[in-house]
């Protein structure tokens, strides 16, 4: 079943839910943004992340409705994604950003001038099924794509089939330890691709008056798009406000470098991060002078650039690269741009829409530091979701599939798979952060934060 709020295991100490009261629809913190959360240094936080797919105005703005047409039941449909579709966030369509961010976090002791470690400690899929979106006037091939009309005059959420925006379904299951989403049926060729989940939008708050879109980007994070941030990732963002103010949002299940369409595969996440003020020379020793956002995986040192012209995010994300081998290295720069050269990725993470991105990969064991060897988790059994007559189709070939590769995730008796994400977990929150002094008075329904 859907991980619904409040539901299952939280890894986190705190626990944030995605309600009007803690969300903000298509907008990133600034300096003026109330918390409604406050944490100490080095704590972890477990967010219930909302995609925005299956509750904008161009899928009716009613996630029941919109995901029976792909044959998923109300109790698959996320009580937080109906609840916010629901309420009177304001919010407009094609003028706001569209993701539905959820914080801000205020992290006690942050000052501007410091670095927040945002570590990634684990994301789970709260549900067995994602959207990829082509909409008219977005992406790569604005103008080709979606292949019917442009929308009509009297599109509204209330007449919602006239913006004529064209969604693909994938079911998503676990095989072997792994997730997949599976894309296709009927009419065309089925295909099966790995999940590698992230969020789309981690954010701390800028130093200035709002609102700023959901799809902006720069020196406090944003619409970072990086698929690198996977679990187990770690994210520096520089302190620009007190509390630092981290938001995140945007969740992905998967995400092809470029993102022709504008979008990924999208999916509500459940996300634990551990935040954790640098000061000064904490922050010297990790980036040099750099004060750019930066990734590290144990494998890769990542700078990102972002621009509205795709060239100038390209020289971008080399220059902080140049910075953090110069300065926390002590490289020649000269050298540093001839191992750039030879030896970096530089790879596009978003080719469409009003901010191009891209990122500067660099081998951690170029430098000397191997890869940290860590132990596979072992994950349970994560079920398709998928409408009767394909549940069929799967059932009559599943028994033999599963005898011939013993995938012991696969069920046996073409029966439904076990209908939980996180089995043998009692029901409620573990761990939540609902104890007296870990909230901060955010907004209301009628005015929310932000």
């Amino acid at each position: 079943m859907a991980l619904q709020p409040g539901k299952g295991k939280v890894d986190g100490k705190h626990y944030l839910p995605s309600t009007p009261e803690t969300v903000m629809w298509g907008q990133v913190p600034t300096a003026e943004t109330r918390p409604v959360l406050s944490v100490e240094s080095g704590a972890t936080v477990t967010v219930d992340t909302v995609s925005q797919e299956g509750i904008l105005d161009d899928q009716g703005r009613d996630p029941d409705a919109f995901f029976a047409r792909f044959g998923v039941s109300t109790s698959e449909v996320l009580d937080d994604a109906r609840m916010i579709a629901a309420s009177g966030i304001p919010h407009r369509f094609g003028v706001d950003g569209p993701h539905v961010v959820t914080g801000p976090v205020y992290v006690r002791g942050a000052d501007p001038g410091d670095l927040l470690r945002v570590d990634v400690v684990s994301l789970h899929p709260r549900a067995r099924y994602g959207v990829v979106s082509i909409r008219h006037g977005a992406g790569l091939l604005a103008g080709e794509f979606p292949e019917n009309a442009p929308p009509g005059p009297a599109a509204t959420a209330r007449n919602w089939t006239a913006f004529r925006t064209a969604s693909s379904f994938c079911a998503v299951e676990r095989r072997r330890g792994r997730l997949f989403a599976t894309l296709g049926g009927a009419e065309g060729r089925k295909v099966r691709f790995p999940l590698s989940p992230f969020m789309g939008i981690m954010s701390v708050a800028i130093n200035g008056a709002g609102p700023l879109r959901s799809t902006s980007v720069g020196t406090y994070g944003g619409a970072l798009d990086c698929g690198e941030l996977g679990a187990g990732a770690r994210l520096f963002l520089p302190v620009e406000v007190p509390g630092a103010l981290f938001a995140v949002g945007d969740p992905h299940y998967s995400l092809g470098a470029g993102k022709a369409t504008a979008v990924a595969l999208e999916g509500p996440l459940r996300a634990t991060f551990r935040l954790t003020v640098l000061k000064a020379a904490a922050a010297e020793a990790v980036l040099g002078a750099l004060r750019e956002p930066f990734v590290e995986t144990d494998t890769h040192w990542i700078t990102l650039g972002a621009h509205a012209d795709l060239a100038h995010a390209v020289r971008r994300a080399t220059r902080s690269a140049l910075l953090f081998l110069s300065t926390r290295l002590g490289m020649d720069r000269a050298d540093a741009l001839a191992y750039l050269s030879a030896a970096a990725d530089l790879g596009i993470s978003r080719a469409a829409g009003e901010f191009q991105t891209v990122y500067c990969r660099m081998r951690r064991a170029d430098f000397g530091e191997p890869a940290v060897a860590k132990p596979r988790l072992v994950r349970p059994a994560f079920a398709r979701a998928l409408p009767a007559a394909d549940r069929a189709e799967e059932a009559s070939g599943r028994s033999s599939e599963s005898a011939g590769t013993g995938d012991a995730t696969e069920p046996r008796d073409g029966s439904e798979p076990a209908q939980a994400v996180v089995p043998d977990e009692p029901s409620g929150v573990s761990g939540a952060g609902s104890q007296p002094g870990d909230r901060v008075d955010g907004g209301t329904g009628d005015d929310p934060p932000g």
